[in-house]
């Protein structure tokens, strides 16, 4: 059985992984995510998918494989990680209500010493036009400091997603689509994983 590796802390991703029939190993990158720029949203998300990924993939033997995904969302021209503090993630739903984002997420998938492949999946969020009221208790819950965009759709922030164009598993932080065209290109039919649950 090929052991398959999550580059990630996020437990909504190996949620989704454990849903799709993968049990996954965890490995935290320990990856700054503060520390890498990039141009675009698109190119940001795979290269921290790349560098998470890298980090963890050196630990374990030929024919792992490692799977390393990050999600920012694209905003008006600007690229929105985490917000930094609850001022921060305010100012972001005062902007973003009863408007729309693209969440990129990417992923880069290594199978250790045989090669990698990584792309982005894209979708796009309409957000209900919440109130100042509703966003300054959803901000006090906490969950938006912790997700890229300051929101999720899968949890609390979910009531304040009118719609999506798109893959629901991109928002959440992880396409099964893509992943299983990845793990094809690199040799390996999803089903190889189902057994593992």
């Amino acid at each position: 059985m090929t052991r398959f590796v999550l580059a990630s802390a996020s437990p909504a991703r190996r949620k989704l992984l454990q849903a799709a029939g993968i049990e996954p190993d965890v490995l935290v990158s320990g990856v700054d995510e503060t520390a890498v720029e990039a141009d675009s949203a698109e190119e940001l998300s795979l290269t921290l998918a790349r560098l998470k990924a890298e980090a963890v993939a050196h630990r374990f033997p030929p024919g792992t494989l490692v799977l390393g995904c990050d999600s920012v969302l694209a905003f008006e021209g600007e690229i929105f990680g985490k917000p930094a503090d609850a001022d921060e993630a305010v100012k972001r739903w005062s902007r973003m209500r009863g408007q729309r984002g693209v969440l990129h997420t990417g992923h880069y998938l290594i199978k250790t010493g045989a090669g990698a492949t990584g792309r982005t999946a894209e979708t796009t969020v309409h957000f209900a036009d919440v109130s100042d009221e509703e966003i300054a208790a959803y901000v006090a819950t906490g969950e938006p400091l912790n997700v890229a965009g300051a929101f999720t759709i899968d949890g609390i922030g979910g009531v304040f997603v009118e719609r999506i164009e798109g893959d629901h598993g991109t928002v959440i932080g992880l396409s099964l689509p893509l992943l299983r065209k990845l793990l094809a290109e690199l040799g390996h039919p999803i089903t190889e994983f189902w057994s593992a649950s």
